[in-house]
């Protein structure tokens, strides 16, 4: 031990730490020449900034460290407060495998103490973190452009799954200019289960919308190449009971978008509408339920019984672009089309539009075209393949589960009953706890309504006459 202490000393005095220094950066020089791999560093802070790359990153390696985790290492697990998920992540000093485009690359979360300091302006955490990307020279284009793309396109995708996703309504008393306190938006938590799986409609019109919607959320390159505006319309309409509102749920759930809720009758000009529509986000659906109810969308070409000016005090005051029907201030049919297609509508990007109705013979046909609604999704009464579909969410029964007897005794009657899945549901909620019990009591009702329809008895309303009618009309 004396003697190491001894050869110690003299290589320190020999060799000083300047030398030392240069030797080592000079041996590195000679490795990294013939080594095939080169190295990038990511570092958690830049400067006095957080280094947005490193987030992503983080966010990246989480899902396939998830994807790998049966055949890693070592992970980090962490679950955040109120929150049912579990996140993998890469540990202090370990490594993990990723493949790009055929490419093998390898990341090293490098985690060191960082010196302690007396006084600081800005305090900075006691370790230092960061990751080491390794990978060949000959793919350091590839991982350079786009490789570090798609880590940052994959990191906001999710974040975006991640996020809570809000219910907005507008409130008469919220304030329009930013300026002043209020927002004329009031938002709460939106917490919906309905599904596409759950919806009860035909499963093929289920499947064509959800490939819209698909492509809708994943084509902003086709739309900035067509100079169309990033948005789309959709019309649901059909009989009390069908299931409209679960349908927006449904889209909202699917897309992970949020959902503005516009209540027309609390808005009180055309104005007021555009500046609502500004104060929108992107992501999400704004929606207008029951429009024929909410303001007077007949045809613009009716007299609605104002005059084209009014006489107030000897003087001749003419309607502003704001004054609708019902008098200054209310919203107008050009205010509403210029709101879904017009040049405000392209204040924002991915938003979709959603309006509802139970009479559309009572909307205008420019409200109805193409470019505003482009998408008539007819939500009509319960069929037999909605029928099984409520079969298996209420009573967790199966096609399969059935008798062929039972079976061909709803495909029977299901169309004649004229039922809607709202009421469908209903019968199966009282019985839900026995199962055959509710599937009998199912039958029964849906042979008495049939059987009512054939002898005159039910009274069919409007609504469903005029839907029997335009089926192929609007479909």
């Amino acid at each position: 031990m004396g003697v190491l202490a001894f050869c110690q000393s003299l290589l320190t005095t020999i060799f000083p730490p300047s030398f030392r220094y240069t030797f080592l950066k000079f041996f590195n020089r000679i490795s990294n020449y013939f080594s095939c791999y080169c190295y990038f560093d990511i570092t958690e802070i830049d400067g006095v900034n957080t280094n947005e790359l490193y987030n992503a990153v983080q966010l990246y390696l989480s899902s396939t460290a998830a994807a790998t985790a049966a055949s890693a290492g070592r992970l980090s697990l962490t679950r955040s407060i109120n929150s049912s998920a579990v996140t993998f992540g890469l540990a202090h000093n370990d490594t993990l495998f990723d493949t790009f485009k055929g490419v093998a690359v390898q990341w090293e979360h490098i985690v060191t103490q960082r010196p302690s300091q007396s006084f600081s302006w800005r305090p900075v955490p006691d370790e230092k973190r960061g990751f080491s990307l390794r990978v060949k020279k000959s793919a350091k284009d590839m991982v350079l452009g786009p490789y570090l793309d798609h880590i940052m396109d994959r990191a906001g995708e999710i974040r975006r799954l991640n996020q809570d996703r809000y219910l907005y309504t507008n409130s008469r008393g919220g304030s329009m200019d930013s300026a002043r306190p209020g927002h004329p938006w009031e938002a709460v938590p939106f917490k919906h289960p309905s599904t596409f799986d759950t919806l009860a409609i035909d499963p093929r019109r289920k499947a064509e919308i959800m490939a819209d919607l698909k492509e809708f959320a994943s084509g902003e390159s086709f739309y900035r190449a067509t100079g169309r505006a990033w948005k789309r319309g959709y019309l649901l309409y059909g009989p009390p009971g069908t299931g409209k509102s679960s349908m927006i749920a449904a889209m909202a759930n699917y897309l992970n978008y949020d959902i503005y809720d516009l209540e027309i009758t609390e808005v009180s000009s055309n104005s007021e509408l555009r500046k609502l529509l500004m104060k929108t986000t992107s992501k999400s659906i704004i929606v207008i339920e029951d429009i024929d109810c909410s303001i007077d969308l007949s045809d613009r070409q009716k007299d609605n019984k104002h005059s084209k000016y009014r006489q107030r005090g000897g003087h001749r005051n003419y309607p502003s672009p704001d004054d609708g029907p019902h008098g200054p201030g209310s919203v107008t049919l050009s205010g509403l089309l210029n709101f879904t297609d017009g040049l405000w509508s392209c204040c924002g990007s991915e938003r979709i539009f959603v309006f509802t109705t139970n009479h559309v013979e009572k909307l205008d046909p420019a409200l109805l075209r193409c470019g505003r609604m482009d998408m008539h999704i007819h939500l009509s009464n319960c069929s037999f393949e909605a029928l099984k579909i409520l079969l298996r969410n209420y009573v967790g029964l199966e096609e399969n589960d059935l008798d062929s007897e039972t079976i061909a005794e709803f495909e029977a009657v299901v169309g004649k009953a004229g039922m809607t899945p709202a009421d469908v549901s209903e019968v199966l909620i009282r019985h839900r706890r026995e199962r055959m019990k509710a599937v009998k009591e199912l039958l029964v009702e849906l042979k008495r309504r049939a059987e009512g329809d054939k002898e005159g008895n039910v009274v069919v309303d409007d609504d469903e006459l005029y839907f029997k009618e335009n089926d192929k009309k609007f479909n």
